[in-house]
């Protein structure tokens, strides 16, 4: 299973806007890297849903319920979406200042790729933002 770190203005689509879905497509996503990263997602992988622009701290867990395939808002046919479905809210959201604050996480995508919105987490940092969020991994 892989780990992976997807960021959403809270006024756009929120952890609320996916818990009350119960199961969304993510679309929008228009960076090749971003992309990428999307492509190499499998069934069952968990991510990190993270509240951008304002609040910017991760708020819970999604799990991918459907592997990559062409995103409907894109005209350009070049980019794709997943299918994502809520497992559980973090205890205490875990904050980008806390995160930056704390060397261990000096080499997350996160702080490295601010403006990257789909990123990888490695097992490591997985499990101490876990830890941070209350939540066992």
């Amino acid at each position: 299973m892989s780990y992976w770190l997807m960021k959403s203005e809270p006024d756009a689509f929120s952890w609320d806007n996916l818990v009350e879905k119960k199961r969304s497509m993510w679309d929008g996503v228009r960076n090749h890297m971003a992309a990428g990263h999307m492509k190499a997602m499998k069934k069952g992988d968990l991510v990190f849903f993270y509240h951008s622009n304002i609040g910017k701290e991760i708020v819970g867990i999604m799990r991918v319920e459907k592997e990559h395939y062409p995103d409907p808002t894109d005209e350009t046919a070049k980019f794709v979406v997943v299918d994502v479905v809520p497992v559980k809210p973090l205890k205490k959201p875990v904050t980008l200042a806390e995160i930056k604050a704390d060397k261990k996480f000096a080499d997350m995508k996160l702080v490295t790729h601010s403006r990257l919105s789909v990123s990888p987490v490695s097992d490591a940092h997985w499990a101490a933002l876990c830890k941070m969020g209350g939540v066992t991994p």
